[in-house]
């Protein structure tokens, strides 16, 4: 739902929106008025009302007033005593229009209620004396008419009296001694109804030293007249007096003020009757009737505090509890256009400093506030703590001039003004552009906590109480605070402590951060930092091992899965040339000086161009918080217990901001791949990049996920893929087997080849395909047999034991099942040849050198011994010696040839022994005699001794 700007809904008055008016027109001065000489807007009684809300303490004093000059009761004295600004002259001028009757009741607005209520239908005008502490001088007489008047009681009787009056107290102002209650209370009788009206007593009497007369009397005298003038009112029952004296001692000056405050307070106090301040809410619809001429649309009005309120309630835990009160509704309605925190702030804050009038400061105030507002075109809903145009100079000095000084630097550099922090982090990010949501928020802390900046309590203004001052409805409260957390890395002069924010003219330790930020370089400082984070981000995983920042070097040439993350200075980037590239063909071309083969072992990864920068300028900031905290330990420098909080909350923020940083910069896994088809020759060398996701709860399980997602790496493999590997590269219409140690060094080294996790991805896919007579078969070696080739420790489609050394060999499928089928012949032609023989036995042979010969001989030939085939052989011996260096192989055809036979048939038990025997000239060492000894430990030989010998 879109709500209408306040700016099309109420109206300024013309001389707030045309800037035209004058500071002086919101100081309402009685004797001007009293005088004829004042402006209209105070002048003329009817347009003084319609510019005044009555508010629930006015009209209870004019309602006592206009009993009393009725002769209906009401009160004999009033005492007007509020903060300073609180609207004391004001409310003396509404009893002074109303008393002096020169307009009819029915033009005043909210007169004939006041009337109505007091049960008086015909006010009778009243004489008016108006007594100005201010104006009046007590050692120098006013001449009226050619008479010189030289006391208030004088000046008092010839306003009500003229010169008649005045001869009934002219011997006492003459001796500048009080008149008497008598006296007064005659002259009061005489001239009532009537009305008198003190204001600034206290800045009269105080003028008085002790002990020494003036020609406006004494000290004393003048309070015996007014003690004497306060009970002379009460026998006068339609004679009326308002005094204003100041609340607090401080307003009174100097000690002989205090001394006359106190003096005062107490003749007063005997018979007065006090006067109701404004309350806050009453100050809303004062300031809306002296600013604003009308609410052009009510319905809309409405509609936009109600979106306010229901926004406030779907947002309840990012805002201050009294929001979700029904009442705020309400507040809101009764201070629009501008928001009920606008209002709370001044009253409740900036009322508490020297010279800030809660009235007339505040009117002040907003009338620039409006006029600067309306002339820029403002939108917002409402006039809110976050609209303040402090970029304007009379707004900002309208505030300023009640703080101490050093408030301008402040605002222009870290709240508002075209060169401060807030608008260049807008122009960067228009997320926080768009709706200004860095000034917006600056401006709430300002006008929230500078009055409480040099106070001793509690400092700042709560989280929820900036949110209150900045967001409008369909704006995420989120974005201000994601606004707060980027002032609170750039501004200067912003605090922050317990959850509450306040701006200081002091310097935060933020300006230190960022003049030690500028000791820090890329190669020396940056560089090995992030080279440590990244390295203790990453576990070996499926990788060997992990480079980061390594020369090519460095980078080792073998058959391991190595992973490579490159420099920030070789940076991956999708539009153009990219470093990072570069960089990655160097250390995959070469090692060193050296060419490198294995390059199908390496990946890559690599930081995005776009965020380096920012990674390093977070980087030196974190170095810089580190060494602040490191010299504040180390009382190398000194701090204070809030900002050495700050120091160490401010570190371990920059420590989780480049941690993050690090994540979302290191984002490009890169991948060199080469495209073959057999028979078409090899494409050039490319380089594909994939996203890393920089939220992955683990870095490299999440590389590991890209790689498998994207067949850059492979952990499981199929016997087909292996068999189709094999048919396109390695078996060839003269060689139909091929060594399977060359295959998967050949993985490892060419780019157009699966790239395997490891050697025993291999040997766990050649044993898959072992049982199938689909894929391959396997030897342990091959050797010529006339004009044919002998396989020794042939397999095909049954499982066995595989030992990938350079001996085992990946035999094609048709050419392993040819081979099967000429040994089940040669089988067949021996078992016809031993029939025919006469079924004589055959022994079994065992050569020196480990082989097995492929044929059983006869045994009559060689002249062995020769038995009947009706007896039955149960035992077998055999021995062999093996050659040290091939006796792994050699052991493999012994136990392919010969143990299996056994092995393979039931009931058959079979005992292998091994004797081993070795002999040095020299002597064994002890390091070898120690690995032997643990190495048959472990094998858990029976037997294992080291002799002397001969």
């Amino acid at each position: 739902m879109t709500i209408k700007p306040w700016r099309e809904i109420a109206e300024p008055h013309l001389d707030v929106r045309e800037g035209k008016f004058q500071q002086a027109e919101f100081a309402a001065d009685l004797s001007r008025v009293h005088a004829g000489t004042a402006n209209a807007e105070y002048q003329n009684p009817a347009l003084f009302f319609q510019r005044t809300f009555i508010t629930e303490g006015m009209r209870l004093l004019l309602d006592s007033v206009v009993k009393r000059l009725a002769g209906n009761g009401g009160d004999p004295v009033i005492q007007l005593q509020t903060a300073f600004g609180g609207g004391k002259t004001h409310t003396m001028l509404a009893v002074y229009h109303l008393a002096k009757g020169e307009a009819p009741a029915s033009d005043l607005q909210g007169v004939p209620a006041i009337l109505d209520a007091a049960g008086v239908t015909d006010l009778p005008k009243a004489r008016i004396a108006v007594l100005d502490g201010i104006k009046s001088s007590p050692n120098q007489p006013v001449v009226k008419d050619g008479q010189s008047i030289r006391t208030l009681w004088g000046d008092l009787a010839w306003q009500l009296g003229g010169a008649e009056g005045y001869a009934l107290v002219a011997e006492a102002d003459a001796s500048g001694t009080s008149p008497g209650k008598d006296v007064l209370a005659d002259l009061l009788g005489r001239y009532a109804p009537c009305v008198i009206l003190i204001d600034e007593l206290v800045a009269y009497v105080r003028q008085f030293e002790e002990g020494k007369a003036l020609t406006g009397g004494t000290f004393d005298s003048n309070l015996s007249f007014v003690q004497a003038l306060t009970e002379a009112l009460k026998a006068v029952p339609t004679a009326v007096l308002l005094a204003s004296l100041p609340e607090s001692v401080k307003e009174a000056g100097s000690q002989r003020g205090e001394k006359a405050l106190a003096s005062l307070s107490h003749y007063f106090g005997r018979i007065q009757a006090l006067w109701k301040p404004v309350a806050t809410e009453e100050a809303f619809e004062i300031v809306r009737r002296r600013l604003f001429s009308n609410i052009n649309d009510k319905l809309a009005m409405e509609s936009v505090c109600r979106a306010f309120a229901d926004y406030y309630i779907a947002n309840r835990d990012d805002l201050p509890a009294e929001t979700q009160d029904s009442k705020y509704l309400e507040r809101l309605k009764h201070a629009y256009p501008i928001h009920p925190e606008v209002f709370d702030r001044l009253y409740e804050d900036w009322s508490t400093l020297d010279n800030f009038q809660r009235t007339r400061g505040v009117l002040k105030l907003m009338a620039k506030v409006i006029h600067r507002l309306w002339k820029d075109g403002n939108n917002d809903a409402l006039i809110m703590p976050g609209s303040f145009p402090l970029m304007d100079g009379d707004t900002r000095n309208e505030l300023i001039q009640y703080l101490p000084a050093g408030w301008d630097p402040v605002i222009e550099r870290d709240v508002d003004g075209e060169r401060s922090e807030t608008w260049e982090i807008e122009n960067k990010d228009t997320r926080f552009g768009s709706v200004q949501a860095c000034r917006r928020t600056a401006r709430a802390i300002f006008l929230g906590s500078a009055p409480s900046t040099s106070s001793s309590g509690v400092r700042g203004v709560e989280l929820e109480r900036v949110i209150l001052g900045v967001a409008q409805p369909s704006q995420q409260p989120n974005l201000f605070k994601d606004a707060l957390r980027r002032l609170g890395d750039r501004l200067h002069y912003l605090n922050a402590a317990n959850n509450r924010f306040w701006l200081d003219t002091r310097p935060n330790l933020r300006r230190e951060m960022e003049e030690r930020k500028r000791r820090f370089q890329d190669r020396e400082d940056v560089f090995p930092a992030i080279r440590d984070r990244l390295q203790k981000s990453f576990a070996s995983g499926v990788f060997g091992n992990i480079h980061v920042f390594t020369g090519s070097g460095d980078v080792p040439d073998d058959w391991a899965l190595r992973l490579v993350v490159l420099p920030p200075d070789a940076a991956f980037s999708k539009s153009g040339q990219s470093i990072a590239i570069d960089r990655a063909t160097e250390i995959l071309k070469k090692r060193g000086d050296q060419p490198r083969f294995k390059q199908n072992r390496l990946i890559f990864v690599a930081a995005d161009y776009d965020s380096v920068s920012r990674l390093k300028d977070h980087v030196r900031s974190h170095l810089a918080w580190r060494s602040i905290v490191g010299d504040y330990k180390d009382n190398r420098i000194v701090l204070d217990n809030l900002m050495a909080k700050q120091a160490q909350a401010s570190l371990e923020q920059a420590e989780e901001t480049v941690r993050r940083m690090i994540r979302e910069t290191y984002k490009w896994l890169l991948a060199p791949m080469q495209e073959a088809r057999p028979g078409k020759g090899l494409s050039d060398m490319t380089w594909e990049h994939f996203p890393l996701n920089p939220g992955a709860q683990n870095w490299s399980q999440e590389i590991e996920r890209v790689l498998k997602e994207n067949e850059l790496l492979i952990s499981e493999w199929a016997p087909i893929h292996l068999a189709k590997v094999l048919k396109d590269w390695f078996w060839k219409d003269d060689a139909k087997d091929t060594s399977a140690l060359n295959v998967w060094q050949q993985s490892c080294q060419q780019l157009y080849l699966p790239r395997l996790k490891d050697d025993a991805v291999f040997q766990t896919t050649m044993g898959a395909g072992a049982d199938s007579r689909e894929f391959f078969g396997f030897a342990q070696g091959k050797e010529p047999d006339g004009d044919k080739v002998r396989y020794v420790g042939f397999s095909y489609g049954k499982r066995t034991s595989l030992i990938m050394d350079s001996s085992l060999l990946l035999i094609e499928p048709l050419t392993a099942a040819a081979y099967v089928e000429a040994l089940r012949a040669a089988e067949e032609a021996s078992r016809a040849k031993a029939a025919d023989s006469g079924g004589v036995a055959t022994t079994v042979v065992v050569t020196g050198d480990g082989r097995i010969p492929p044929h059983a001989e006869d045994s009559g030939k060689g002249g062995a011994a020769t038995g009947s085939a009706a007896s039955a052989k149960k035992q077998f011996y055999a021995s062999i010696d093996l050659d040290p260096i091939q006796a792994k192989r050699q052991f493999a055809d012994v136990v392919d040839e010969v143990v299996q036979q056994f092995t393979l048939r039931p009931g058959v038990k079979v005992r292998i022994a091994i004797e081993i025997q070795a002999e040095s000239p020299t002597g064994f060492d002890d390091g070898l005699q120690r690995a032997v000894k643990e190495n048959c430990n472990v094998l858990k030989f029976k037997s294992a001794e080291f002799e002397a010998g001969e």
